[in-house]
């Protein structure tokens, strides 16, 4: 039986977005060539717009594999485990973050350009050539994005999550480029010739308009998660988790902290015990914190749980 390489096993964020970062470089050197070739400014933007997401993407991967082996404990020099005692999981809306607010930067410089060369008079191009590389640019798309949406089906990656959106933005801009350069190319020696020298620019500023606000929803999410702001389900969950224990342990209270830092749910829940209750072996509480954590359920190799018993509401 003929086994998968490794290399496109696509089962692993990793593998995932290494394919990604392979297709986005060969987009943005196709896109540079042929942009320089046709004197098109429309496609040397789609080639610089890949060339950051490239970046971005090879960063993505970097994070990946730090929390990766963080989480499985593998692979992870002992000295960057001493400095980063509490994981890697910050580093993930902080690079979603950032790969938001620059792909939206070079779109508003873009735009600023667009309108500008309008003003100018527009610029004359070879539309055969961009029309040659928004076909290949267009398929390239919507073969990546189709591989992404499969394989995040089972991994739930939010990297992965915006790196389709990414393609599938690339894929509506080769689409909207294709679509003028073939009426460019249409309208070469009728009475509307004339219009030519707009239709890149023109396609680029709406194009622009398009793609600076989709990356918002994302820079928002990694926002809240930098800003560790409360999930309200998690932390509704949780309060009912910890306030039937009360009830059930005759607890007076308890206190609950909840943050979403990347794929990482950080928890922890103070229970304030009556002062002068019967004592308890060390046993019986590590039973409780077990069948706390069973309630509050995902165990997983992503979730940072705390659960603490004091009499002292001060320590809460």
């Amino acid at each position: 039986m003929r086994r998968t390489s490794p290399i496109f096993d696509f089962r692993h964020e990793g593998n995932v977005l290494r394919a990604s970062i392979a297709a986005t470089l060969t987009v943005a050197a196709v896109g540079i060539i042929l942009g320089l070739a046709s004197g098109s400014f429309s496609i040397m933007f789609e080639g610089i717009y890949a060339i950051v997401d490239a970046g971005m993407s090879l960063l993505s991967l970097v994070v990946v594999n730090l929390i990766t082996a963080y989480a499985q404990s593998t692979d992870l020099p002992p000295r960057l485990r001493e400095r980063f005692t509490m994981g890697f999981w910050h580093l993930e809306p902080i690079v979603l973050a950032m790969n938001g607010l620059l792909l939206m930067g070079v779109a508003v410089y873009a735009l600023f350009n667009a309108v500008s060369s309008l003003l100018e008079g527009g610029r004359d191009l070879q539309f055969g050539l961009a029309i040659l590389y928004a076909a290949i640019t267009l398929m390239i798309c919507v073969t990546v994005a189709t591989i992404e949406t499969r394989a995040n089906r089972h991994l739930g990656s939010e990297f992965i999550r915006l790196d389709v959106r990414s393609w599938i933005m690339s894929g509506c801009i080769a689409a909207a480029l294709l679509f003028a350069f073939a009426i460019g190319l249409t309208v070469q020696g009728t009475q509307y010739q004339w219009l030519s020298p707009y239709i890149d620019p023109a396609a680029l500023a709406l194009i622009c308009l398009v793609v600076i606000p989709l990356p918002i929803s994302s820079v928002r999410r990694a926002l809240s998660d930098i800003l560790l702001v409360t999930p309200v389900d998690l932390k509704q969950r949780v309060d009912e988790i910890a306030a039937r224990f009360v009830t059930e342990q005759g607890f007076l209270t308890y206190r609950a902290y909840v943050a979403k830092v990347g794929r990482s749910h950080n928890i922890e829940v103070y229970f304030i015990l009556k002062p002068g209750g019967p004592p308890r072996a060390m046993a019986e509480w590590d039973a409780l914190r077990d069948e706390i954590g069973e309630a509050i359920g995902g165990d997983g190799p992503h979730q940072w749980l705390t659960i603490v018993f004091t009499e002292d509401p001060e320590w809460a």
